[in-house]
C-alpha cells in the first residue's frame, strides 16, 4: 500500500513538475518569437510601398501582433493592427524617403471606421502633395474602397467582365425589440431626456420616433456629402452626376466604371504589372520592390525619443465604464492616468483623443474632472476620431480647442436610464414566482422583478433631468455659448463633426495630425521648434506589450454579448446585458450618456 501511495505521489510531482516546464517553455517561446520579430526592417533602394488595405486593420492605436502562428496566419489572413497616427507619421515618411517611388494601394477589404478612413486618406492626399504618385488597383468596387482609391493618381480595375460590383451608396439600419421583449414578457423602462435621445428607443418601440429618423437620416446623408465631395474632387466629376449614377444603378459591371471616368484602365493582373514595372522603371515586374505598409510603419512611424519636451497625446477609445478596467475607457484608471500627465513636467502639451460613444456619467464626470486640472497646467486639444458623442463630448467639451474629422459623430447632449423588468418572464415563461424581503419602501426597485411605481420614476426622472441640466450646463461653460443655444442644439441629438462645426461644438475640422501641430503651436516660441520632428510625441495609455495581451486573452472569459457578435443584434444585447450585469454587481449608477448606436462600413 506505501508503494502504491508513493508511486501516486511521484506520478503527481512529475506531472506538476512538467507541468511548470511546459509553462516556462511555451512562454519562453512566445517571448523568443517577439523578440525575433521586433527587428526594424531595412528598406530597399528604390521602393514601391504597397498598401493593401486587407492586410492591415486601422485603429486607434497600434498593437503588438502575436508573433506566434495562427490558423488565420497560416490561412494568409492575419492582419496588423495600425494605429491611425502610426499609419500617417509612415506616409508622411514615405512622402521626404528618396528610397520610396510610389504607392500601389489595394483598398478592397477596407477594415476601418469612417473617421480613421478620412484621416488616412487626407494623409494619402499629402503624399501626391509631394510629387510620387499613387496608384490603385480594385477587382471589387465598394463605397469604402472606392472613396479610398478615388485619392489616387491612377484607378485601375479589373478587366474581367465576369466581375460586379455593389457601389450604391451608404446605409444605417435601426432594430426594434418591443414586440420580441412582449413576447418574452420582458418590460423595458425608459427614462430619459431629450427629444433625439433615442438611446432604448430598440427596447421600447416597434418602430423609430419621428426624432430618431429625422437625426438618422441627415446623420447619413452628412456623411455621404462628404464622401461624395472627396470623390467629385479628386475625380472632376460633379456631385449631382455621381449621385445620378448610383441612384439609377448605373455603376455594376467594371466597363461601366470605365464609362463613368471613375477608372482610368480595365487591366488584367499582368498587364498591372506591366505598368507597375513601368512606374518603377525597371525592365520586369519580378525586379519590383515592394514594401508592405507594416514594415514601413515599424521601420519609420517611430518617436524621437532623443527630443526632451513632450507632447502627450491621450487615446480615449471605446465605452466609457466605472472602474480600473484595462478595457475601454475605465473611469478611474483614466483619471490616474490624466494626473500623471499633469504631473510631467515634460510633457508641455496634452492632445486628448476621443474615439468614444460615451457611457458612465460618473466615469465621465471624474475624467472631465482631471482634464480641468490638467487645462490649468497646460494647453488640451481635443482630436475626434469615428465617435465623440455623449460622455464622449461630456469628457471633452471643456478643452481649450477641438478639432474633428467632418465624419465623426459627436453631440448627443442627452441623459437616459433603462430599467429592465423580468417579473413577467419569470413568472409567465420560466414560471418563477418571486417574493422580495426589503427593509424600506423602494428597497426593492432595482431588483428586476417588477416595475417601477409612480414615485420611484419620478425619482428617477428627477435624477435624469439634474444630469442633464449639468451636461448642458458644462458645455456652455466649456464653449463660451449660452445655457438655451446648448439646450437648443442638445436634445439627445447626434451630428456628424461638419455639422458641430456649424453649431459651434466643434472649432474645427482637422485631423489627429492637425491636432498634434496645433498642441505644438501653442507652447512653441518659433515655427522651427513648433515642428514636429523636435518633438517626442507619447502616447498614454501605453499599447499592451505581447505578453499583457496573452495574459488578458487567457484570463478573460466569453461575455454573453458575444453570442450576438456580428449581428444585428450585436448592440441591442450589448446594451441589455451590460445593463443587467451592472445591477446584479451592485452598481447603482444606472445614469448614462451614450450615443444609442454605432455605424460601421459593410463593405
Amino acid at each position: 500500500m506505501k508503494d502504491f501511495v508513493k508511486m501516486v505521489l511521484a506520478v503527481i510531482c512529475g506531472l506538476f513538475i512538467l507541468g511548470i516546464i511546459c509553462f516556462i517553455l511555451f512562454f519562453g517561446m512566445i517571448g523568443s518569437m517577439a523578440a525575433a520579430g521586433s527587428g526594424t526592417p531595412s528598406i530597399p533602394k528604390d521602393a514601391v510601398l504597397k498598401i493593401d488595405m486587407g492586410e492591415i486593420t486601422l485603429a486607434e492605436q497600434s498593437s503588438e501582433e502575436f508573433s506566434m502562428p495562427t490558423m488565420a496566419s497560416l490561412q494568409g489572413s492575419q492582419t496588423a493592427t495600425v494605429g491611425i497616427w502610426d499609419a500617417v507619421r509612415a506616409i508622411n515618411a514615405a512622402a521626404e524617403d528618396n528610397n520610396i517611388k510610389y504607392i500601389y494601394l489595394l483598398p478592397e477589404i477596407t477594415s476601418a471606421g469612417m473617421g480613421h478612413i478620412y484621416e488616412f486618406r487626407t494623409a494619402l492626399q499629402h503624399f501626391r502633395e509631394s510629387g510620387k504618385p499613387i496608384i490603385s488597383y480594385m477587382d471589387n468596387v465598394s463605397t469604402g474602397a472606392y472613396y479610398l482609391a478615388s485619392v489616387s493618381d491612377k484607378v485601375y480595375m479589373t478587366s474581367h467582365d465576369g466581375i460586379t460590383s455593389m457601389f450604391h451608396g451608404i446605409s444605417g439600419q435601426m432594430i426594434f425589440l418591443k414586440d420580441i421583449l412582449d413576447k418574452l414578457g420582458v418590460n423595458v423602462q425608459l427614462i430619459r431626456h431629450g427629444k433625439y435621445k433615442s438611446a432604448g428607443e430598440m427596447f421600447v418601440r416597434n418602430s423609430s420616433s419621428p426624432e430618431n429618423m429625422e437625426q438618422n437620416q441627415e446623420m447619413i446623408s452628412s456623411i455621404w456629402k462628404e464622401f461624395l465631395l472627396g470623390i467629385s474632387t479628386s475625380r472632376a466629376i460633379p456631385v449631382e452626376e455621381l449621385n445620378a449614377l448610383i441612384d439609377g444603378l448605373k455603376l455594376n459591371f467594371p466597363q461601366d466604371f470605365l464609362d463613368a471616368k471613375l477608372v482610368d484602365g480595365l487591366l488584367t493582373k499582368e498587364e498591372l504589372k506591366g505598368k507597375l514595372a513601368d512606374l518603377a522603371v525597371v525592365d520586369k515586374f519580378k525586379d519590383v520592390k515592394m514594401v508592405s505598409f507594416s514594415d514601413y510603419v515599424s521601420a519609420k512611424a517611430t518617436a524621437n525619443v532623443k527630443a526632451k519636451k513632450k507632447i502627450a497625446v491621450v487615446y480615449l477609445d471605446g465605452d466609457i465604464v466605472d472602474g480600473k478596467a484595462k478595457q475601454n475607457i475605465a473611469g478611474d484608471r483614466f483619471a490616474n492616468v490624466l494626473a500623471k500627465v499633469r504631473a510631467d513636467s515634460t510633457v508641455k502639451a496634452v492632445v486628448f483623443r476621443v474615439n468614444s460613444p460615451g457611457g458612465s456619467v460618473l466615469a465621465s464626470e471624474k475624467i472631465r474632472a482631471e482634464v480641468e486640472l490638467l487645462k490649468a497646467d497646460k494647453p488640451v486639444v481635443a482630436s475626434y476620431g469615428n465617435y465623440a458623442a455623449s460622455g464622449g463630448y461630456w469628457i471633452s467639451a471643456g478643452c481649450d480647442h477641438i478639432l474633428s474629422d467632418p465624419t465623426t459623430l459627436t453631440g448627443s447632449i442627452g441623459v437616459f436610464s433603462m430599467i429592465p423588468d423580468f417579473s413577467k418572464t419569470m413568472k409567465d415563461i420560466a414560471h418563477v414566482t418571486y417574493t422580495p424581503v426589503k427593509s424600506n419602501k423602494h428597497s426593492d426597485m432595482m431588483s428586476l422583478m417588477r416595475p417601477l411605481d409612480a414615485d420611484e420614476t419620478a425619482y428617477m426622472q428627477a435624477s435624469v433631468e439634474r444630469i442633464y441640466d449639468r451636461f448642458v450646463s458644462l458645455v456652455a461653460e466649456g464653449r463660451n455659448l449660452t445655457y438655451d443655444f446648448v439646450d437648443g442644439v442638445a436634445q439627445g441629438r447626434v451630428w456628424t463633426g461638419r455639422d458641430a462645426l456649424s453649431i459651434h461644438l466643434v472649432d474645427e475640422i482637422g485631423t489627429l495630425e492637425d491636432a498634434i501641430k496645433w498642441a505644438a503651436d501653442a507652447v512653441s516660441e518659433s515655427l522651427e521648434e513648433s515642428e514636429l520632428k523636435n518633438w517626442n510625441i507619447v502616447a498614454y495609455p501605453k499599447p499592451q506589450t505581447t505578453m499583457e495581451q496573452m495574459m488578458d486573452m487567457l484570463g478573460n472569459k466569453p461575455s454573453g454579448e458575444e453570442i450576438f457578435s456580428g449581428t444585428v443584434l450585436e448592440p441591442a444585447a450589448k446594451a441589455l446585458i451590460n445593463w443587467v450585469d451592472g445591477l446584479k454587481d451592485g452598481q447603482r449608477s444606472v445614469m448614462v450618456t451614450r450615443m444609442p448606436y454605432e455605424i460601421v462600413w459593410a463593405d
